[in-house]
């Protein structure tokens, strides 16, 4: 089994030292450098450079520059998908983002996680659990997103906050660690 096999299902795999790997972000980083520096009116090519670069695209999508990916293959966005300056997405695993989805400034989506053993730490291995953000979901500035949390349909994170487990429907979540503080109610 390749180590990219073995990222995609979830295992513990050597990103540090497989060339295949590592050959795949640097592509990655080339196109989100040449994304970063199109000019900002150059609307047409910045939607061209994502559609490339990203797994799956429903619709419409605005992706404020500048915007980091370690892939992009495993990251896909549904219709209507705008997301502030600095987003960061770590894509080793999935990063599904459903319909009317908006991201404020300075956010990251992490599904790269590492061994708690420092010598396998050191040794390069990590893994990764993917990340699903639902429709009609709204993410304040500054929200961190961390391997393997799923942010429910109708959704409201507050600024600052830290995911670090699953926030069901329709619920107004913050803080650190982020938890429900109010149902939205219909």
């Amino acid at each position: 089994m390749t180590e990219k096999e073995k990222m995609l299902k979830g295992m513990i795999y050597d990103a540090n030292n497989d060339p295949a790997l590592i050959a795949e972000r640097l592509e990655c980083k080339e196109l989100c450098c040449d994304y970063n520096l199109l000019r900002p009116k150059d609307t047409e090519g910045r939607d061209v450079l994502l559609r490339k670069m990203l797994g799956r695209i429903k619709g419409k999508i605005l992706v404020e520059q500048p915007f980091y990916c370690d892939y992009g293959y495993n990251i896909s966005v549904g219709e209507n998908f705008y997301a502030n300056f600095n987003l960061v997405i770590l894509d080793e695993a999935s990063v599904t983002f459903g319909d009317n989805v908006f991201i404020a400034p300075n956010c990251g989506f992490y599904t790269a996680g590492h061994p708690i053993d420092a010598s396998e730490r050191n040794k390069g291995l990590e893994y990764a659990k993917p990340i699903a953000v639902g429709n009609n979901v709204w993410i304040g500035a500054g929200v961190q997103a961390l391997p393997g949390v799923t942010i429910g349909d109708n959704c409201v994170i507050g600024a600052g906050s830290v995911v670090v487990k699953d926030i069901p429907a329709n619920s107004v979540a913050a803080g650190n660690p982020c938890k429900v503080i109010k149902t939205i109610s219909k």
